[in-house]
Order: structure tokens, then sequence, then C-alpha cells
């Protein structure tokens, strides 16, 4: 029998040279072709398509303190904003056109902050995933330390993942080092006479309605080491 022909290696377009290893990348959803990468350093460099479908960097990369950059979200909807989350617990949003530090930080999280997600419905919605197992959404037309318009707790372990419905604004979902992934509603609210006839229908449950919070959807349990979730953009 004939062996197999060697693997066809394909060489990077383009090779992005960080200091450590990183984690934080993503794409522009406004400026075609524009990518931020993060790394464990805290700095942050934004690649650019140029003539003859080269690449190059941005001269000088932005700097997160030294604070190793977990995560990182583009606007979706000005081609110059973006936002960033460190084990410094502190949440910048970065204008490119200015280097240096931040336009905007505050301290979201006394813990690492692991990911972000930037609505694409509500676009002043930003949510932070946090090492606590919590997360926090904001509101950046009121951005400060206590800003934050939702602080919400379930997980036991670090928030791995989390990321705005694309069919519901009031909707996102996050998963978890426990093993857990859930979907949130935040339009929802405690209704304690709905809560106490579902303890009576499901009498012996080992969690009492009133332990969980009124905005968690749905759980989706089985899966072991959940590390990413993405909504499917078609089907709600």
């Amino acid at each position: 029998a004939r062996s197999p022909p060697p693997p066809r290696r394909i060489p990077p377009r383009h090779l992005s040279k960080h200091a450590q290893e990183g984690y934080a990348v993503d794409w522009s959803p406004v400026a075609e072709g524009c990518l931020l990468a993060g790394d464990c350093a805290g700095a942050i460099k934004l690649s650019l398509p140029g003539e003859g479908g080269r690449w190059r960097d941005d001269a000088e990369a932005f700097d997160a303190a030294g604070s190793s950059v977990e995560d990182l979200q583009w606007s979706p909807v000005e081609a110059n904003v973006f936002s960033s989350g460190g084990t410094d617990g502190l949440l910048r949003v970065w204008d490119t056109r200015k280097k240096g530090a931040a336009a905007i930080a505050v301290k979201a999280h006394d813990q690492d902050i692991n990911v972000l997600s930037w609505s694409r419905q509500t676009t002043c919605m930003l949510a932070s995933g946090c090492d606590d197992g919590s997360f926090k959404v904001w509101d950046l037309r009121s951005f400060q330390q206590s800003g934050h318009i939702a602080h919400l707790t379930y997980h036991h372990a670090p928030v791995t993942s989390i990321e705005w419905c694309p069919h519901d604004s009031a909707m996102l979902a996050t998963s978890s080092a426990d093993d857990q992934l859930a979907v949130w509603d935040l339009s929802l609210e405690r209704d304690a006479e709905e809560e106490a006839m579902a303890m009576e229908e499901g009498e012996g449950t080992k969690v009492k309605a009133d332990e969980l919070p009124p905005q968690l959807l749905f759980l989706h349990l089985g899966q072991k080491d959940l590390k990413e979730l993405r909504w499917h953009l078609q089907i709600p």
C-alpha cells in the first residue's frame, strides 16, 4: 500500500511578534482586516492590512501596565474603539488614535477578568466574566467603578466564556470551569408567588428557587472543561 503524502504546510500570512505568549485576539467587525492580539506581558498589538496582501503591525503597542491581557473586544460600531480585560481586574476602553494609557479604566472585579462580550444589539452594553464565577454588565454611557447595571453570581468556578445573544438584546450565555453553561435573560425579575408554586410542584428539589438568580433561564450540564461558547447566528 502506498503511504499517504506528507501533510502540506501552509505558512502564516502574518506573524505579530510578542515578548510573551498570549490568548486574546479579536477581529474588528467594522474595519475590515484589523486584528488585535494581546499577550501575558500586557502588550496589545494592532495589525493592519497593507498593500499586496501584506500585513503590518502598528508601530507602537498599547500597554496594559504589565497586566496579562485575557480578552479583547472591538466596539461593534466604532472602528477606533476596543476594550480589554486582564489579571489586574481592570476593564479598559481604548482609542486606537491615542497611544499610551487607555481612554477609560475601571476596577471592574477584585479578581482576574477572563472574558468580555460587547453587545452588537445594544452597543453601549459590555459584559465581563470573572475568575470568581460572577459576571457584570456595564453601560458605557455611565462607565464608572460602581456603575455596573448587573452583577450576577451562580457559577462556582471561573467564567471561561461569555457572549450576548444575537437575537435578543436582554439575553446572554456564560460557561464556567464548573462544567456548566448558563443562559441568562436580564429582563426577568423575581416573582415570589411563581417561585412558591414551583417549590410545591417540585417537592424534594435540591436547590431552592430563592437560591437561584431570577435571570437564570437555562442550564446545560454534562460537558467537561467548557472553554468557549457561541450562539448560532441564524437559529435563535
